[in-house]
């Protein structure tokens, strides 16, 4: 869920060093372990943990209902397993983002009910226009959210790399997942949907502005 726009691409070739045809961390497996840290309420900052949690999780739904849609439209066809796929993997990353809500007392965007409804369209819309389009719509979501996990890595590095070490653990770790979502897009015929650079551009220019809501509202 972060969309830099179009030109967010060529911003994700410099995330991981020997990066070149993939994005995705393929063989690097990241263990998340929550454990007693320097990381409690009374000693984060609250403002950028509330807002970081908060439109994750924002996101993370979206993403949810994003892959329902799509699943409505094409879960009985041979796509279907490789988006379930994708799908499981995002069901874990609300389910912990759900959870951190809770351990630092995180309030919800008070725009999930349109987050419902808009990724659910946006699944089973771009679905329609067949396995290219839901795959089309994969590697810009997903090319987004990986961006701004990225812009979120380098704040918590700026503020303190010991104190947030769990939370960039969960943060690095959905970012290469996601980053793996954004190859298999490829790998299915993303760039053959109708209008692949149109389509691609108006949907990330739409999860940048639900980005900006969200850390907000």
């Amino acid at each position: 869920m972060s969309c830099a726009g179009a030109a967010a691409a060529p911003c994700l070739w410099r995330l991981r060093p020997g990066a070149r045809q993939s994005l995705s961390a393929y063989g690097r497996r990241i263990i998340v372990r929550f454990r007693s840290s320097g990381m409690t309420l009374d000693s984060i900052n609250r403002a950028v943990v509330d807002r970081i949690i908060r439109v994750d999780h924002a996101g993370e739904y979206g993403a949810n209902r994003i892959y329902a849609g799509q699943m409505a439209v094409l879960g009985r066809t041979s796509v279907g397993p490789v988006i379930q796929k994708m799908w499981d993997q995002e069901k874990d990353h609300l389910k912990k983002f759900s959870e951190l809500m809770v351990t630092f007392r995180v309030r919800p965007t008070v725009l999930m009910p349109f987050w419902n409804v808009l990724g659910f369209a946006l699944g089973a819309g771009t679905a329609l226009l067949g396995k290219e389009g839901a795959m089309a719509c994969t590697v810009a979501v997903e090319e987004s959210i990986a961006h701004h996990y990225n812009n979120q890595i380098r704040k918590l590095m700026e503020e303190d790399p010991e104190k947030y070490e769990e939370l960039l653990q969960v943060i690095k770790k959905f970012r290469d997942e996601e980053l793996e979502h954004h190859d298999t897009g490829l790998e299915h015929d993303a760039e053959l949907a109708p209008a692949y650079a149109v389509l691609k551009s108006v949907i990330q220019a739409g999860c940048k502005v639900a980005i900006y809501l969200s850390e907000r509202l």
